[in-house]
């Protein structure tokens, strides 16, 4: 598919899922703008090597008027917003009744809220341009639960009924909105969990394997070199009449 004349904005993408979506649109012939806190010059050079032209803002996701700026940031560099792939997303793990309060309502910030702020300033300018691609990165735990994830899974819950209405709203437009449901993906705060558990045992290659093995029956890691591909299928015309689905690609989580 060739994205050229097309531009992208990927939130929390400076490293893992949302960079990988962002290096295949930049392959692809998008512009990109990624979105992230901390040094995000390897991942500007990563998505320039890919061969886009690519700008970064830090805007913090839990805030709706720096979500304005971002915006703006879009359309001001290259005149158009045409695919928004809403990634941004934190987790913290724990009991609902004991449950940080101020964590809730971030996770709820960061990882809802935010589509809605993207999504609601993206829609008018697509609508003008005749074009328009929304991906939500949502989760598995948008489809299923899990103990001690409370606020992650109402939020990717939500991610998931806020992409219906968007795209049943759009239904009769050149623009589409759609979910992808990763299962375990090998990022960073995974692979800290895996350390954490080879910590009790000493063994990295058995905390690997049973962690997925709880969740994910084809004991192997979504990648996000595959996402990249799925996001960019769904921004394609073949995928003109896909519109609000919750796609899962979680090595069979979901098939339980």
């Amino acid at each position: 598919m060739n994205l050229a004349g097309k531009t992208a904005l990927v939130t929390g993408s400076t490293s893992g899922i949302g960079l990988g979506i962002a290096k295949r649109l930049a392959e692809a012939g998008a512009n990109l703008v990624l979105n992230g806190f901390g040094d995000a010059e390897p991942a500007l050079a990563a998505v320039r090597a890919a061969g886009g032209q690519v700008r970064h803002h830090p805007a913090d996701m839990a805030r709706p008027k720096q979500i304005a700026e971002l915006v703006a940031f879009v359309e001001s560099e290259f005149g158009a917003l045409d695919i928004l792939v809403n990634n941004a997303g934190i987790q913290h793990v724990a009991p609902v009744d004991e449950f940080p309060p101020e964590r809730w309502d971030s996770i709820l910030a960061i990882n809802l809220s935010s589509v809605f702020h993207t999504t609601r300033l993206a829609l008018p300018g697509m609508r003008r341009r005749g074009w328009g691609r929304i991906v939500n990165i949502a989760s598995v735990h948008g489809l299923v639960g899990s103990t001690g994830k409370a606020a992650y899974v109402a939020a990717k819950h939500g991610v998931v009924g806020l992409t219906k209405v968007v795209a049943l709203e759009t239904a009769q437009e050149p623009i589409t909105c759609n979910a992808i449901c990763p299962g375990w993906v090998l990022t960073p705060l995974v692979q800290q969990q895996i350390d954490e558990r080879a910590r009790a045992d000493g063994d990295l290659e058995r905390a690997r394997h049973d962690l997925l093995a709880e969740k994910q029956p084809s004991l192997e890691f979504v990648t996000p070199e595959q996402l990249g591909e799925l996001t960019l299928y769904l921004c394609s015309d073949a995928a003109a009449q896909v519109r609000g689905v919750a796609w899962n690609i979680d090595g069979g989580w979901a098939a339980r």
